[in-house]
């Protein structure tokens, strides 16, 4: 089925028509991967269409911007605006939103000076994993590929050119029939999926990588250790080495576009029972529960549209 985009985007500082919002071929961030994004969500909630931590998302875009010494040319607020903007004017009220900052057509070296072009869209989105994912779970399978060392790319930075490594990940895992990969650190440790974060559930415990593990520490990550222990499950984070996978009695991968999915299986082992555990039901509980008011949301973590 062909990809059905909506009527309108925002790009450099004015709402225009989808097909409108171009870059020049030659664009810097064509050809070397020059570009900083955020994926945000907003969701139905019983007071109305809400953002989900759009302030932490866009603090983070400027963040990842700043590491890679690009000036955004637009505030923070100007940001925010665009993405309620750009939700209203498609008609949206459950969206998936895609900030992205780049480097234009300017000149050519690696270290060219270049302007700095921005964009926002919104799209509606389902589960990322497919349509059963967050309920019966899926299959993963340890990556051939790892994610890059220490001191190379900063995996902190949630950066265009960091997902040609997922991309590698997630189209073998699809390639060997698998729902997704997961991939190792340099250190040969336990990293993160090829554009999600693990935890791992051991006696009722939450594990998960540290950020020395070369993960994007996300957003969605950090919403579950507060949740779960608002909810008096512990949660640690600690190095964990690759057969931990097999032993484990719960795992789960998260992000803003996979939210909260169950792995049922890795490398063909079964994990568990073989769907999601106690564990993991409590916290799509929980974090679900935010977006139909049965979690009350003592963060402000919902920012109405």
């Amino acid at each position: 089925m062909a990809q059905q985009y909506p009527e309108w985007i925002w790009q450099n500082g004015a709402i225009k028509p989808w097909k409108d919002a171009t870059a020049h071929v030659m664009s810097h961030a064509l050809h070397y991967g020059s570009s900083v994004f955020e994926g945000i969500r907003s969701y139905v909630t019983p007071e109305g269409a809400a953002i989900f931590r759009l302030t932490d998302h866009l603090k983070r875009l400027y963040l990842s911007a700043k590491i890679y010494d690009m000036a955004l040319p637009y505030s923070q607020d100007d940001l925010a605006a665009a993405c309620r903007e750009v939700i209203r004017k498609n008609g949206l009220a459950a969206a998936y939103l895609r900030p992205v900052a780049y480097r234009g057509l300017g000149g050519f070296g690696l270290s060219a000076e270049t302007p700095i072009d921005v964009a926002v869209a919104a799209w509606p989105m389902g589960p990322y994993l497919g349509p059963e994912a967050l309920e019966v779970g899926i299959t993963a399978c340890v990556s051939s590929w790892q994610r890059f060392a220490p001191n190379t790319i900063p995996a902190g930075a949630k950066a265009g050119g960091n997902y040609l490594s997922g991309q590698l990940i997630a189209r073998e895992a699809r390639r060997l029939g698998f729902g997704e990969g997961i991939a190792l650190a340099s250190s040969g440790l336990l990293s993160e999926g090829a554009g999600e974060n693990l935890f791992l559930v051991f006696d009722g415990v939450l594990h998960t990588t540290p950020a020395s593990a070369s993960i994007l520490a996300g957003i969605t990550r950090d919403t579950l250790k507060v949740l779960a222990r608002e909810d008096g499950i512990e949660v640690v984070e600690r190095d964990i080495p690759r057969e931990y996978l097999y032993l484990a009695d719960e795992i789960l991968m998260c992000g803003t576009a996979a939210e909260i999915t169950p792995i049922r299986e890795v490398d063909g082992k079964q994990i568990g029972n073989g769907k999601a555990g106690r564990v993991t039901r409590r916290l799509q509980e929980l974090y679900f529960g935010l977006f139909n008011g049965k979690t009350q949301d003592k963060w402000g973590w919902l920012e109405p549209v």
